[in-house]
């Protein structure tokens, strides 16, 4: 106690001291406080912690986005459309993962196809050689675009420069890629046979994208072509092929351009309201599957709609006749199924899975030799699998095949993940608005979900 007065003593008259009306203000106010009622507690809401992951959550989940898109959707939209085209994509993914395969030969890799030891499975082809129905779709999207265009008063330039941007930008992936897996390939002593095999078959896909291309560029041209312009060209090359033996060696790289300028004609004709009629599109059918099988067993074309390695004639490379003749029948199967695939389509969950695969078609047809090609290597690590590094020569390896379906399509799903930003170019800020669906916002029920 006597420590402390002596420190009180010892304090200068100069420090500051609190006033005695303010030191009594404090006091009261404590009192005050320390009788007061205690104020009734607001009731906090319970914190909502996030449900359990379960298939009926995730079911429930799928089916709530699903929706979304199927609202953001524009009813002016032809379903069908994008039905097609998803539909032509992903039979050519399927048709290249069963006809094609990778087999160790003469200590490199080379690319052998089942058909060639089974011919008779040559109607497989008949199903997944689905390119004229693309080729159809783009001909009808491309000639409404393009109509759409002139009435916004958009020249031909700036109309395609936005066509063909989305379509060539993921190539440039492609490219950069495999330039750069060709080089570290060569470096580590991979045979150059082994590498050509690797790099052809990973690029295959540009073909198609640079005819495409080429027929879009066109479309102020051809918009108005009569289908069997192109088709009597097919004909006549065909006939000076086959037929007469005559002609340059080069000659039957015309029908690359006229033998797919068929189909994109069509769909052409299609958008200015040509194909309306089911009788036209029985017509295509059945005139188209009766010219083919004519073809097959009279005029000596071979069975198979693809390629096949070490076959003296391919119907794909360069388009035949009987090539185009089945594309004919294709796109009027197409034309027929118009109605129901939009009735089909009328459910959210069945658009939903169209609606993405059509917004990331290119990513997935460039990319899917790719993952044919890692799913093979990654077998590897395993040893030597039935179905990835055995001979395509009997129904065992078919079997095999389809149960290593599921591998690929994860391998594809991950090159989707990796490049897909290509395609669909840079994300959008979460303030912009986007340019492809409409904005759905919900009801302010409070300012949390303002």
């Amino acid at each position: 106690m006597s420590e402390q007065i002596a420190s009180i003593r010892r304090t200068p008259r100069h420090t500051t001291r609190t006033p005695r009306h303010t030191t009594r203000t404090f006091r009261h106010a404590a009192r005050t406080a320390a009788f007061a009622p205690t104020p009734p507690t607001t009731p906090t809401a319970p914190l909502r912690t996030r449900a359990a992951l379960t298939p009926a959550t995730a079911l429930h989940a799928l089916r709530r986005g699903a929706r979304q898109v199927d609202a953001a959707t524009p009813a002016s939209r032809d379903r069908a459309i994008d039905a097609l085209r998803a539909f032509a994509i992903l039979g050519v993914v399927l048709g290249h993962w069963l006809v094609t395969a990778l087999v160790a030969r003469d200590g490199g890799l080379s690319t052998v196809s089942p058909l060639q030891h089974m011919p008779w499975l040559a109607p497989i082809s008949w199903l997944f050689q689905t390119l004229a129905v693309f080729f159809l779709v783009g001909g009808q999207v491309a000639t409404c675009s393009l109509a759409s265009a002139r009435a916004r008063g958009d020249g031909y330039a700036r109309w395609l420069r936005a066509r063909l941007t989305r379509l060539l930008r993921p190539v440039a992936a492609l490219l950069a890629l495999w330039s750069v897996a060709a080089v570290a390939l060569l470096l580590v002593g991979a045979p150059m046979a082994t590498v050509q095999t690797l790099v052809k078959l990973a690029l295959s896909p540009l073909w198609f994208l640079l005819v495409f291309a080429g027929l879009t560029a066109l479309t102020p041209l051809v918009a108005r072509l009569n289908p069997l312009w192109p088709f009597v060209v097919v004909l006549h090359v065909d006939v000076l092929r086959f037929g007469l033996h005559l002609g340059p060696s080069w000659l039957g790289w015309v029908n690359l351009v006229a033998g797919w300028l068929v189909p994109y004609t069509l769909g052409a004709a299609w958008a200015r309201g040509e194909l309306r009629s089911r009788r036209s599109a029985w017509v295509l059918l059945l005139g188209g599957t009766a010219a083919t099988a004519l073809l097959i067993t009279c005029a000596g074309y071979p069975a198979s709609m693809v390629g096949v390695p070490g076959a003296a004639i391919s119907n794909l490379n360069p388009p035949t006749l009987a090539a185009v003749t089945f594309g004919l029948a294709q796109c009027g199967l197409a034309l027929l199924l118009r109605d129901r695939l939009r009735r089909a389509l009328a459910r959210p969950l069945a658009w939903a899975v169209i609606a993405f695969v059509n917004l990331s078609a290119m990513t997935i047809f460039l990319w899917h030799q790719t993952a044919m090609m890692a799913t093979t290597a990654m077998g590897l690590l395993a040893g030597r699998l039935p179905g990835l590094h055995t001979a395509p020569d009997s129904l065992g390896w078919a079997a095999s095949r389809l149960l290593w379906l599921p591998v690929f399509a994860l391998a594809l799903a991950l090159c989707w993940t990796a490049f897909r930003h290509h395609e669909q170019g840079p994300a959008r800020r979460r303030n912009r608005a986007s340019q492809v669906i409409r904005r759905h916002i919900p009801s302010a029920r409070s300012s949390r979900h303002a």
